[in-house]
């Protein structure tokens, strides 16, 4: 993945190396537009990501929006363990098969609390669901680019 400007960046790389095998990995979400307060993820929808009236589940569009918010807020804080402490929600409209594009954005930091925003669409640009999201800045470092499974 390259920054918007062309470069590399080191920590969305350490970041994707530990995401493998782990619950991102599961649900099929891959990054895919960084730049410096934006990220894009994506993921294609699948049959496990339904709900039992055939729509995407709306767990798999908290935990992709999460995830992408949660992105973003990391690689603002590199040298910092970043955790969320709230998430809202809202669901705008179904879909159940496709392509979905979430759209995270910082959009406040402090020392100890950032907030980010996301929002979810459709191939053809329908919104789909949009949240905000509270993260704690933990005094510890980062995940490392290793981890065990």
């Amino acid at each position: 993945m390259e920054h918007a400007s062309g470069g590399k960046l080191p920590d969305l790389e350490r970041l994707e190396r530990a995401a493998k095998n782990t619950f991102w990995d599961f649900i099929g979400c891959e990054t895919v537009e960084v730049s410096d307060k934006k990220v894009v993820v994506a993921f294609d929808i699948r049959p496990h990501h339904l709900n039992l009236i055939g729509i995407l589940h709306g767990g798999m569009h908290a935990s992709a929006i999460d995830s992408a918010m949660g992105i973003v807020v990391m690689l603002a804080r590199p040298e910092a363990s970043v955790v969320t402490v709230g998430l809202n929600m809202n669901y705008v409209a179904p879909v159940s098969e496709g392509r979905v594009r979430v759209t995270a954005e910082l959009i406040h930091s402090s020392r100890k609390l950032m907030t980010a925003q996301a929002f979810a669409h459709k191939e053809n640009g329908d919104l789909l669901a949009f949240g905000t999201g509270t993260f704690r800045v933990m005094e510890h470092k980062p995940v490392p680019a290793e981890h065990s499974t």
